[in-house]
C-alpha cells in the first residue's frame, strides 16, 4: 500500500488540511493518507501546543468519516525533537508492506534542504507537494527532481495560528472547521483564554 504522510502539529486541524488531504487520497496515486500528529515539532515552541492527546482526538474527530484518512500517533513513541527522518525509518521498519511517501507545502519545499538527512529521504521516498500562495523560491536541486511530484490541487491559505487567535478574539470560527471538531472546542473551551 502507498500511503502519504501529512505531518503537522494541527493546533487545531482545520478544513484546510482536509481539503489538502482528501484531494491527495482521491486525485493521486495514494491509497491512503496518513495525518500524522507531530507532538514537538523543531520549529516550533511546544509551549504554544495544546496537549498532543487533545489535538490527536480532534484529527480522530476530523477524519473518522473519512475511509482514505487516518489520524496517526506514530511520533508520540519517538524521541523528542521529532525529525522526520526518523519517524520515515521507524515506520519502514514497523511496516515494511507499505511505500511511505511524504505530503508537504511548496513553501516546506523551500526549505527542505535544511532538513535532517533530507538527501537520504529523497533518496528513499517520493515527496508529493501542493501549492501555495506564498512558497517563496525552490531551491534548484528540487526543481524537476524524479522524487518530487507537484500536486494540482487546491490553494488553500488557513491557518492554525489565526483560527487559535480569532477564537482568542471571540469571532466564529465555525466554517473554518470540521463540524464535530468547532463542537469539540466550543464546549472544552480551548484556545478562548
Amino acid at each position: 500500500m502507498k500511503i502519504g504522510l501529512y505531518f503537522g502539529t494541527f493546533n487545531p486541524i482545520h478544513i484546510g488540511h482536509l481539503i489538502i488531504a482528501n484531494h491527495l487520497a482521491e486525485h493521486s496515486d495514494l491509497n491512503q493518507v496518513w495525518m500524522v500528529v507531530t507532538p514537538h515539532n523543531p520549529h516550533k515552541q511546544k509551549n504554544t501546543l495544546l496537549d498532543d492527546y487533545q489535538r490527536l482526538h480532534m484529527v480522530h474527530l476530523a477524519t473518522e468519516d473519512f475511509v482514505k484518512i487516518k489520524a496517526s500517533d506514530i511520533e508520540f513513541k519517538l524521541q523528542q525533537p521529532n525529525y522526520t527522518v526518523n519517524t520515515l525509518a521507524h515506520l519502514q521498519e514497523k511496516y515494511p508492506q507499505h511505500e511511505f511517501c511524504l505530503i508537504m507545502g511548496e513553501d516546506n519545499l523551500n526549505s527542505f534542504h535544511k532538513w535532517k538527512n533530507y538527501e537520504f529521504i529523497l533518496e528513499h521516498h517520493s515527496i508529493y507537494v501542493y501549492p501555495r500562495l506564498n512558497s517563496g523560491t525552490i531551491d534548484s536541486q528540487f526543481v524537476n527532481h524524479p522524487k518530487i511530484h507537484k500536486i494540482d490541487s487546491p490553494i488553500i491559505e488557513l491557518s492554525s495560528t489565526s483560527i487559535r487567535q480569532n477564537i482568542k478574539n471571540k469571532k466564529n470560527v465555525a466554517p473554518m472547521l470540521p463540524h464535530k471538531v468547532w463542537d469539540y472546542l466550543d464546549t472544552t473551551m480551548f484556545y478562548k483564554k
